[in-house]
């Protein structure tokens, strides 16, 4: 599976993830851990504050709204009030006069209430959706500032579930919040009052429903909020495995495990039917719950205020008219409405707390690799000095990955690295673009520590072509212009001639324009190692390193472009990962190493003889070569 960022594929200005290619101990893959620290920092404390603060220049839909919704709902109280004065006045009164006056001002009301209504959901909906928009920026943004070390406590599906499951709860949250939640507590509370005003006897039977619905409110949210945060935990695996599957569709096919998979993903997407249906059986009380506060209020303010117009035979000065008790009932309907709403309200965001907490764990997350208070901007030369490194993927690792390596490369020299799989060759070559930081030690770039660098002035200064680098969607020359987006078609054809590409590209269909599918998956692996190659030579780096770049090209194209590298870039330092000896023997330095230390180093000729394990390497292939041959 391979995971990138833009600015990695134009040579190492953001970094890229290969988790195939990262050696030793790891942080957690699938953000377990992130999620645990992510709360006990900032998620409980500061999740409201977080998200609001992405609001920005949607702070004035987010305050128009629940202003319109003020005024929509005062107006739904008047207008009971409203009623009963033309049921009183009006009609058991017989005054036509009365009647229309009160009838126009209901009309009148009703149509204010009408467009605050359409209002205040427009812009509930504009600030929801502005706020949806910035989260999914904001923690795009940040993935991009993230070092290997915090990517690495992200799982590619939970970095995807948080930009679209999460951000949708929270989205539908917010809008229902910012409307209904402005509304509903003051339906209540106003509507209380009126009624309080018309009957406190009978306004009190509210006071005893209120406290019932609020118990079992938060008897709901305490047994669901549990169950969420697990339905989306498990969303993560089920991104993951999707994200891989479809990573590594030609192996499962291959393979033939399609039905393997399918059982796979079928297991987790159970899970979480699982977890939905026990979440929705709990809230499923709060239906019910609602229903009877509901009828039970009104049968007792029916029968209550039934019997009070009955003693009082419907003389408003002896006691409750009819049209008070048709006022105490709207303004019933109206609390107990607004009830439900809060209600609702109150299980969207049990729904979308975890979201919030998961979407705050990642924005509040510090980029491990920052720039300095004072960096420098440019980088003198291409020579690298490790002094004394030591290397661990986690703190809690027990074994670092690199251990107390020492190591001096002048600029413009040429480095082979050798070494069995899991020797670290990846993870030292990491360090000089500081797409990870030393634990101990330093590394200097051109004599300055690569910490007191501006982070894009060093990662323009090195690139990097990794074994399995993946082109984006667009025509080759589109993606060769992302290591120097002014690069001249002269400079693109050039780069390309280096890199032994020009001759396939100019037999494709459409040239240099031909059209990239996703991946690269239309163009061979090693046509795409070509292409990769030369985009990092249009950058015309400082440091080239090529991790394991040419494996999936012949031993001749191989040589083609070392030499290209040794006439054209002579004074570029080049650093060589190869699994192959053809491919560093002629390197000014060859290192060999093993367990996150180097074992030898020295020129060919040198570690032939000197070194037991670079002679087994370098028999062993030749004597392939030659049974191949035979």
């Amino acid at each position: 599976m391979t995971t990138t960022t833009a600015r990695t594929e134009s040579g190492i200005a953001k970094p890229e993830r290969r988790t195939s290619g990262l050696k030793g101990t790891q942080g957690p893959k699938n953000g377990q851990n992130a999620q645990s620290s992510g709360i006990s920092q900032g998620t409980q404390q500061h999740t409201l504050r977080v998200l609001l603060s992405c609001l920005r220049e949607y702070r004035k839909p987010t305050l128009l709204a629940p202003g319109f919704v003020f005024v929509e709902g005062i107006l739904e109280i008047i207008i009971p009030t409203v009623m009963a004065a033309l049921i009183d006045q009006g009609i058991s009164g017989k005054n036509i006069g009365t009647l229309w006056r009160f009838g126009i001002i209901l009309l009148c009301c009703s149509v204010v209430s009408l467009v605050c209504g359409f209002l205040s959901g427009k812009y509930a909906a504009y600030a929801a959706s502005g706020l949806a928009k910035n989260l999914r920026g904001d923690m795009f943004d940040k993935v991009q500032s993230f070092s290997f070390t915090n990517i690495d406590r992200f799982s590619t599906g939970s970095i995807i579930t948080r930009l679209t499951t999460d951000v949708t709860n929270i989205q539908n949250a917010f809008q229902m919040i910012v409307r209904l939640g402005m509304r509903a507590p003051v339906m209540v509370i106003v509507s209380w009052i009126f009624a309080f005003r018309i009957s406190p006897s009978i306004s009190l039977v509210f006071l005893v429903t209120i406290p019932i619905l609020g118990i079992g409110l938060i008897a709901l949210a305490w047994f669901v909020h549990p169950i969420f945060e697990r339905v989306f935990r498990t969303y993560d695996e089920l991104n993951n495995v999707v994200d891989e599957n479809l990573q590594a569709v030609r192996v499962v096919k291959s393979y033939n495990r399609e039905n393997f998979e399918v059982h796979k993903f079928s297991r987790i997407s159970q899970r979480i039917y699982d977890n939905f249906v026990k979440a929705e059986k709990v809230l499923s009380f709060n239906m019910p719950l609602m229903q009877l506060c509901m009828y039970a209020t009104m049968i007792v303010i029916a029968w209550a205020g039934a019997h009070q117009i009955v003693a009082s035979g419907n003389s408003a000065s002896l006691g409750l008219t009819t049209g008070d008790l048709t006022a105490l009932v709207t303004y019933a309907m109206q609390i107990l409405m607004s009830m439900m709403m809060l209600s609702m309200i109150f299980v969207m965001v049990i729904i979308s707390r975890a979201s919030a907490e998961r979407i705050t764990q990642l924005l509040v997350e510090q980029s491990t690799v920052t720039n300095p208070a004072h960096p420098i901007e440019q980088v003198r030369d291409g020579s690298i000095a490790f002094d004394h490194v030591t290397f661990r993927y986690a703190s809690s690792s027990e074994k670092p990955v690199l251990n107390d390596l020492s190591l001096t490369i002048p600029s413009g020299m040429t480095v082979g690295v050798v070494g069995g799989t899991g020797s670290s060759k990846s993870s030292l070559v990491q360090l000089i673009p500081r797409l990870y930081d030393v634990t101990g030690g330093s590394v200097k770039v051109g004599g300055v520590n690569v910490k007191d660098y501006d982070l894009e002035a060093l990662r323009d200064s090195v690139a990097m072509v990794l074994q399995k680098n993946l082109l984006f969607t667009g025509t080759i020359k589109e993606n060769l212009r992302w290591g120097n987006p002014h690069a001249t078609d002269e400079q693109i054809v050039h780069a390309c001639m280096l890199a032994q590409a020009d001759g396939f590209i100019r037999e494709l269909p459409d040239g240099y324009d031909t059209h990239i599918d996703e991946g690269g998956t239309n163009v061979s692996g090693g046509q795409r190692q070509r292409i990769c190659i030369a985009r990092a030579l249009l950058k015309k780096p400082q440091i080239l390193i090529l991790d394991d770049s040419t494996s999936a090209v012949d031993t001749n194209t191989d040589r083609l472009i070392r030499r290209a590298f040794h006439e054209e870039i002579p004074d570029t330092t080049k650093i060589i990962i190869a699994q192959r000896i053809a491919s560093v023997q002629e390197s000014d330095l060859i290192i060999v190493m093993r367990d996150g230390e180097i074992l030898n180093q020295g020129s060919h000729d040198e570690l032939l003889e000197n070194s037991e394990e670079y002679r087994e390497i370098y028999e062993s292939q030749t004597q392939n070569k030659e049974v191949a041959q035979a």
